[in-house]
């Protein structure tokens, strides 16, 4: 009887007072649908590269987009990478050699949804005019492993060069780079832009080589966009209004390509507080390609490149690339996404 007297009077201690809320029809399940409420979050980096994120975090596009959005600004494509697999990000912009490695060592989870930049990578040099002057050359590139150092240190061996007895290679940060090598503390490095026309406007640098020469049409993926398969399975409309904006933006690239190049540079300056010069910036882009569709086979030999200097154990890509929300947006716009031909 206790126990039967103590119930009743702790529900009308609850009715009483006001921090006791009876749950409402259909409150139970709102409660269970908040996880599926949480803001989409994306990452993208500072870089021209990343054309699309800096118009789109600025004007507001992605906010327009997808309402809530969370925009997480990284400087290295590992950090972004270990963010979207550990869940802390559910997309984000980045080049495709941190993707490629995340997908192979990361449970095969990344998917490649859309291409986003073009090209925009060289090998800029001080004194060496061909290749054979490298040696006894230091050379830097952003970061081991990462798209450039992968390019350099494959394009090096084509050319009979060892790294470590012949050439030096030295993973630095661009603007590390750019400053050792006004310094005359390196020949040169391969880097994206704008760093190559840095390179060259300021401290009267040598385009050795641009990348393009080495890919078949002139063109390779420099930045793609990505996200997790969880993802698409949980996310699939936002990820899909996303896309669209993305796709918009890149149209504004390809159609009006001095106004939105303007747009970049005055993102770029907010978050950098450092816009880049009128000839840099046009020099650069020069370089520097929108892209959309994604076209499996740049990825396939790129992960190769990776596999023969033992980046990586494995370059099987089968599955990485899902861009069918991609070609749904284009389809709903009358231009049906066709994927190019591998090289």
């Amino acid at each position: 009887m206790r126990f039967g007297f103590l119930v009743v009077g702790l529900a009308a201690l609850c009715l009483a007072a006001s921090g006791c809320k009876k749950e409402q029809p259909g409150e139970g399940s709102a409660k269970q649908g908040v996880k599926e409420q949480r803001p989409l979050r994306m990452g993208f980096f500072p870089n021209i590269t990343h054309g699309q994120a800096l118009v789109g975090n600025a004007s507001g596009a992605f906010q327009q987009a997808v309402p809530g959005i969370e925009m997480k600004m990284f400087n290295a494509g590992p950090a972004a990478m270990e963010a979207l697999s550990s869940g802390s990000l559910d997309v984000s912009y980045v080049g495709t050699g941190p993707a490629i490695n995340t997908f192979l060592k990361g449970g095969r989870e990344l998917r490649v949804i859309a291409a986003a930049a073009d090209s925009g990578a060289v090998l800029v040099t001080k004194t060496a005019r061909t290749p054979a002057e490298l040696k006894g050359k230091t050379l830097g590139t952003p970061q081991l492993g990462n798209t450039q150092d992968i390019a350099l240190r494959h394009w090096l061996g084509q050319q009979g060069l060892k790294v470590g007895q012949d050439v030096t290679v030295t993973p630095l940060s661009n603007p590390d780079i750019l400053g050792l090598f006004l310094n005359g503390r390196i020949e040169g490095a391969w880097v994206p832009e704008p760093w190559g026309a840095r390179m060259v406007a300021e401290g009267g640098g040598h385009i050795l080589l641009d990348e393009r020469d080495l890919w078949p049409e002139r063109r390779f993926h420099t930045t793609v966009l990505v996200t997790t398969q969880k993802a698409l399975k949980e996310r699939p409309e936002q990820i899909k209004q996303l896309l669209r904006a993305h796709v918009e933006l890149t149209r504004q690239w390809q159609q009006q390509p001095e106004a939105f190049i303007s747009r970049v540079n005055d993102a770029f300056g907010k978050v950098t507080g450092h816009p880049i010069s009128e000839p840099v910036l046009k020099d650069a882009f020069s370089r520097l390609e929108p892209a959309l569709e994604v076209n499996p086979g740049q990825l396939q030999q790129a992960a190769e490149h990776a596999r023969q200097l033992g980046f990586i154990s494995s370059s099987d890509l089968s599955g990485m690339v899902d861009d069918s929300l991609l070609r749904e947006v284009l389809g709903s716009q009358g231009a049906p996404a066709q994927r190019d031909a591998g090289p």
